[in-house]
């Protein structure tokens, strides 16, 4: 037997329409006061829901949350009118410390520096900036130099 949860399903929706990041299942059993496995159930309904032809959405999981998104095949046309208006590019040498950060996190500036050649003082602080990275604690050896790793901005901008 099939349990109706339209109405749950129509609250999670919301929850998901008003929140412009990721939010975990844990998080939307609180804020709709409904227990895990409902949600989990109202998630999949969901799910089912935007898979279909005639929606222009996607259900998307993201660093261990769910986000409500335009569906990958109407991004181009979407980006004409909606880009990002604060989206910047960012310079080749913070790519390319933000792909030695994304790919052996967490990592300390030294490390990174030894990789790189040369200084990533300058690249660090713009990521940082930009919440592509954080710091994600420090490394236990002389000195505890601080870690850095990505974070939900970074997963995302580059999915």
């Amino acid at each position: 037997m099939e349990i109706n949860l339209e109405k749950e399903t129509a609250l999670v929706e919301a929850i998901l329409y008003l929140e412009s990041d990721p939010v975990d299942e844990a998080a939307i059993s609180r804020i709709a006061g409904l227990d895990k496995t409902i949600i989990t159930e109202v998630l999949e309904r969901l799910a089912e829901k935007y898979q279909a032809e005639d929606s222009g959405l996607e259900l998307s999981r993201i660093g261990g949350g769910v986000i409500i998104s335009p569906k990958r095949e109407f991004w181009e046309s979407l980006r004409e009118r909606y880009g990002r208006k604060n989206e910047t590019r960012i310079s080749r040498a913070a790519m390319e410390t933000l792909s030695i950060i994304a790919y052996s996190q967490p990592i300390t500036r030294a490390e990174i520096e030894a990789i790189r050649g040369v200084s990533a003082d300058n690249m660090i602080r713009l990521l940082l900036e930009k919440e592509l990275i954080r710091e994600s604690g420090k490394k236990d050896v002389p000195g505890k130099p601080s870690q850095y790793s990505t974070t939900k901005e970074f997963l995302k901008q580059f999915r």
